[in-house]
């Protein structure tokens, strides 16, 4: 299989490679085309030098990769987390190339990460690596050619340190330069909330496809972060019970259904994990926990943590009929491989966690019109786009007889390759 980078065997960046020649051959494309595709349009690694509160001197690593910008500019998050590294950053801009291509959206894929622990920072250091990361990947980036995103590890917060160093060094506010912002530099209403409902409405329509529905359904949650609370919040809104959630720390079950006002009171008022919330049974503790819940007697899991979360044993013990990944990867393909043998619906991270991108998209048409729209406008078009991305989706799938996760990769890479060939190859 040609490799399009180091090839040195990144979990993360085989699997998007091989699910692309997957569907590659599902299209009949020349192989020269694929490799095209694959191949990363530019990868900047940068030196991040910071000063830590004690005066000392540290340093940390941090790429920008542009994929794909066939249909547009470049689009992806930025990622603080210690296990960041090169190719890792390189598979998640491919998946970000094939969402907004699935999603329809004008727009290309992108990613950027920095090597470091956001946990073990002040916020000062915090805000000096970001100015200094930002200032490092200024070519690459701006309103027309590279809009950057929160992901693991960042927040509002550090994309407004980015937009003031991106807009300190052009002498004028850029908002447009990053979205994901604080609301009041320009950010956009229900961002917050927009990954996580992106992933209960791929559920929604996926279970009324299976024929059961998301009212009554037990729904498992690996993660209670950003994305994972709010699904988990959007789920019970619309009848749903969420029987299992975990974090870093382990994991809580209730199957008549967690109260999670209680769960994010407790949270909210010094609680350090799940686990010391005093809300369900506790399953396990440690990272382990989040393996057993998969064990856990319910209708719907969606994993909303890291990459990998998913592999063959826990494919092996689930009782779910359908998982919706709310996380970048986090279903192996040796796992893909059971789900598929145990007919489980998985319904990928590329369409389903698409919501986030799908409202920065937003967000970047409000910062170029100079508009601000209301929460539920914003969330009603969110809404609206995965209805529609979904129904391209099924169809995908139905007419060619495949699995949804082989679909949503068809279906993002026609979109790209008819851009390239619409374009052509200049020189020619």
């Amino acid at each position: 299989m040609f490799t399009a980078v180091s090839g040195a065997g990144h979990p993360a960046l085989e699997a998007i490679e091989s699910r692309i020649w997957e569907a590659a051959r599902q299209l009949g494309l020349a192989d020269g085309l694929v490799e095209n595709v694959i191949a990363p349009r530019r990868v900047l690694e940068v030196s991040v030098p910071y000063t830590r509160a004690d005066g000392t001197r540290g340093h940390a690593t941090g790429w920008r990769v542009h994929h794909n910008t066939t249909r547009g500019p470049a689009k992806g998050g930025v990622r603080y987390h210690p296990e960041v590294c090169r190719d890792e950053v390189v598979a998640l801009a491919a998946g970000m190339s094939l969402k907004c291509a699935l999603m329809n959206l004008p727009l290309g894929g992108a990613k950027g990460g920095v090597a470091t622990d956001p946990r073990a920072h002040t916020s000062k250091e915090l805000e000096r690596i970001t100015r200094r990361y930002t200032t490092e990947i200024f070519p690459l980036i701006g309103p027309d050619k590279d809009v950057p995103a929160p992901d693991v590890g960042t927040n509002a917060q550090v994309m407004a340190w980015m937009m003031d160093q991106y807009s300190m060094a052009m002498g004028y506010a850029v908002p447009g330069v990053v979205t994901g912002k604080p609301i009041e530099l320009y950010g956009s209403l229900g961002r917050e909330s927009a990954t996580g409902r992106g992933v209960v409405e791929a559920a929604t329509l996926a279970a009324e496809e299976l024929g059961f529905g998301i009212e009554g359904a037990r729904v498992v949650i690996q993660g209670y972060g950003n994305v994972g609370s709010w699904a988990a919040r959007l789920a019970v809104e619309r009848g749903a019970r969420v029987v299992a959630v975990s974090d870093v720390d382990g994991a809580v079950h209730d199957p008549a259904g967690l109260d999670l006002e209680r769960i994010d009171r407790a949270l909210a008022e010094g609680a350090h994990s799940l686990v010391e919330t005093g809300v369900g049974d506790v399953i396990g503790t440690g990272v382990e926990a989040s393996s057993e819940m998969f064990g856990v007697d319910c209708d719907i899991v969606m994993p909303c943590a890291l990459s990998g979360a998913i592999d063959r044993a826990e494919a092996e013990q689930l009782t779910a009929r359908l998982i919706v990944e709310g996380a970048n990867g986090p279903t192996t393909p040796e796992a893909d491989l059971v789900l598929a043998d145990r007919d489980i619906w998985l319904i990928p991270d590329v369409y389903a966690n698409a919501g986030g991108v799908t409202c920065s998209y937003l967000e970047q048409c409000q910062n170029f019109a100079h508009l601000t729209w209301s929460e539920d406008e914003v969330n009603d078009r969110v809404v609206r786009l995965m209805r529609d991305a979904y129904g391209r989706l099924r169809d995908t799938a139905e007419s060619l007889g495949i699995r949804h996760r082989l679909a949503a990769t068809v279906l993002g890479l026609r979109t790209i390759v008819d851009a390239h060939h619409l374009r052509g190859l200049s020189p020619s």
